[in-house]
This record gives C-alpha cells, structure tokens and sequence, in this order.
C-alpha cells in the first residue's frame, strides 16, 4: 500500500489472525478500511459497518476480491447506525450468527464538521455526541452482552489526537475526550471477563478522501497541517493501521509467533 509516496505494509505475520472474528464500524471508508483490509491480511474473519449500506457492501466486495483463494480471511458488510440501538444489537447478532464468535471490536465509525463552538446549533453538538460518544457506548455493551462477558475479547476505540484541547470542532474532542475515560473506566470494570480494551488516537493531519469530502474548504484543512509535521506530509489511513494492530496484537495473545 502506498501513502503519500511512502510504502506501507503489515509488520505481522500473513494469516496470524485466521479464526479470529472482527467487527469493525465506518469500515467502508478511510481509516476503518485500512484497519479491516489489515485484519483481512491477518486472516480474521470481518463484518464491516456504516449508515450507509451502499458503501459498506461496495467496499466489502472490493477487499473481498483481493483475498488470496488459500486465505481463511471472509469480509461481510452490514447497514448500522450505531446510534440506534436496534441496529447495533442487530450487528452483533447478525455477525455473531454469521462467524460463530467475536474476538475483536473496532469502534471506529463517528463523524464530525468543522465549526467555531459559538456557532454550533444544539441539534449538531447532540449529533456528534451521539454518534461519537453515545455509538462507541453502544457497541461496547453490546459486545460485552452478547459474546464478551463470557468469552473475553478485545475492544480497540479511534478516537482523536484532542489531548491539548480541538479548536473548530470541539464537539468531536469532547466526545473523544469521553471515549478515553470510557475506554479506562471499561477496560477496569471488565478486566475480571477476560475484556482488553485501549484506544488509538490519530492526528487531525491523517488525509483520505472521504474525510476531505466531509470538510468544506478541505485544501486549507489538511494542508495547513503540513508546517507543523516533522516528514513534512500527511498521514495515511494505512498508517493509522499500523498502530492500531500493535495495540491489538499487543492485547490479544495468541500463543504464536507474531513475525
């Protein structure tokens, strides 16, 4: 894989991951879908998530038609709006139903729009809140109910680089801020289960397509960000990846060699 010039690949053994089930939410698009082609190429069987059914099975049959014949790997897509509460119970039942299990839960999908606080309406500060904080909630109590309470797991959060506060979009660092206490407040109460959970935290200079499509004057978004970056370039979803299947390899312990 290729990100801005530099190229990209697992760290991790092909095929570590075969058996293992994996729900990831917003896995139709950017960094969702690097993280579910990564499971993908670790063997892992996936049920990727979005509101939007269209893009979830277009991307599903993509990652699907790149899977090697000899890989144990299977991507299946489901419509969820993870603020709805029937339909995250209908994802973990579905996706239990389907695999058999769940090891893995990515908490990825959210979504946000730039804006100064003075300006934000109540009904776009509730919006966000409720899909970033209320969703990521959700999925994780879901995951805990149907499979995890009795089987263990492992639960990874995306949420955001807001640790120094998130000027023009303080409802999303609020809400992710909410998620990293959640995530420890979790991670504490279910450790007894056999539940391992941590959070990944991507900067504000991560680029993909379909973020730029959801910002509005999307040039001086990202680029404005490129002074600051030490390698002077943006990130890539691919990158983000990277990190995200350190912290879970890291949590979930296989018994086998990880090179």
């Amino acid at each position: 894989m290729a990100a801005g010039g530099l190229r990209v690949r697992s760290a991790f053994r092909k095929g570590l991951f075969t058996d293992k089930v994996a729900i990831v939410t917003g896995g139709g698009t950017g960094i969702g879908k690097a993280i579910a082609q990564e499971l993908l190429y670790l063997g892992c069987k996936v049920m990727i998530a979005s509101r939007s059914e269209e893009k979830v099975r277009t991307a599903a049959e993509e990652m699907s038609s790149l899977i090697p014949t000899d890989s144990p790997a299977q991507v299946k897509a489901l419509q969820c709006n993870i603020r709805k509460e029937e339909d995250v119970k209908n994802l973990f039942s579905t996706t239990i139903g389907e695999f058999g299990k769940l090891d893995f839960l990515v908490n990825n999908a959210g979504g946000q729009f730039p804006s100064p606080a003075a300006q934000i309406s109540l009904k776009g500060w509730n919006a966000v809140v409720d899909t970033n904080l209320n969703g990521t909630f959700l999925c994780c109590r879901e995951a805990y109910h149907s499979w995890m309470a009795e089987n263990g797991g492992v639960i990874v959060n995306i949420i955001a680089d807001m640790w120094k506060g998130f000027p023009m979009m303080s409802h999303t660092g609020a809400a992710r801020a909410a998620v990293d206490n959640l995530t420890k407040s979790l991670a504490l109460e279910w450790a007894a289960n056999g539940i391992r959970i941590n959070s990944v935290a991507p900067g504000s200079s991560i680029y993909s397509d379909t973020a730029a499509r959801n910002y509005s004057a999307t040039e001086n978004v990202f680029l404005r960000e490129v002074p600051n970056i030490p390698a002077k370039r943006l990130g890539k979803p691919e990158e983000v990846c990277c990190g995200f299947a350190i912290i879970l390899i890291t949590l979930f312990s296989t018994g086998n060699h990880l090179f």
